[in-house]
Parts: structure tokens; C-alpha cells; sequence
């Protein structure tokens, strides 16, 4: 009876709404966390050795790096506004190696080859200049 009048009163906790979330839309990346991603997404294979790679076996990777194109936009300023064109450069090659289906061909050494290249040299200029003149004063 006892487990039976427990369970009732945890399924009852339940039911209650709990905190609601704050906020919205897309948060503000300080410059380091930005580096740090950059960092990641530069060890993977899919940077080190693009034309090495199954296009398909990057698809992740891209699709990650289609999301930083906004983190990137965000460090924009009077100080950096070449981050704009390097992200603009980045969201570009993204949307390449989406069009071109990218993420089906299972053998390197075609036209996705060489757009993970052009994706892999966007993130090391953009990394560049993180790493450099934001990151690090």
C-alpha cells in the first residue's frame, strides 16, 4: 500500500510544469570559446587531410562548421572586419559541398575533394585571425 501511495505521489510531481526557459535566440561566443571550437574542428581529419577523405565521412564536420559561420560573425568588428569575408568565404564552401550532395560520395578525389579543401583553408584563415588578433589581444 505504502509503494502504492508513493508512486502516486511521485507521478503527481509530474505532472507540474517546471522552470520555464529564459531567454532566446543565439548566444553571444566570447572570443576564446570561438578559438576552442576552432581548435577541435582543426585536429579532425576532414582539415588535416581533406582530399584523403570519404566526402561522406565529412558531413558532420561541415554541418558543424555551418553553424560557426555565426559565432564567426559575431567577433566582426571595426577592430575585424575581415572576419566578415572569412565567414562569408566559410558559409559559401558549406553550402557547396551541400549542393554538390557531398555528404553521398563515398570516394575521395572528385570536386568534393576539392571543396573540403576550400572548407578546410576557410577555417584555418578564419582560425588565423582568431587566434591571433582576438584571441590573443
Amino acid at each position: 500500500m505504502a509503494v502504492l501511495a508513493l508512486a502516486l505521489v511521485l507521478a503527481g510531481c509530474g505532472s507540474e510544469a517546471g522552470p520555464t526557459p529564459k531567454g532566446g535566440g543565439e548566444v553571444a561566443t566570447d572570443p576564446a570559446a570561438l578559438a576552442t571550437k576552432l581548435r577541435v574542428y582543426t585536429a579532425d581529419t576532414c582539415f588535416t587531410a581533406p582530399e584523403q577523405q570519404a566526402p561522406k565521412g565529412c558531413a558532420k564536420y561541415v554541418t558543424e562548421l555551418g553553424g560557426t559561420v555565426g559565432m564567426v560573425r559575431q567577433q566582426v568588428s571595426a577592430k575585424h572586419p575581415n572576419l566578415n569575408a572569412l565567414a562569408d568565404a566559410l558559409d559559401k564552401n558549406v553550402a557547396a559541398y551541400r549542393a554538390a550532395q557531398c555528404d553521398a560520395v563515398e570516394a575521395p578525389g572528385n570536386p568534393c575533394s576539392a571543396t573540403l579543401r576550400a572548407i578546410a583553408d576557410s577555417v584555418r584563415d578564419i582560425k588565423q585571425v582568431i587566434d591571433t588578433q582576438i584571441a590573443n589581444g
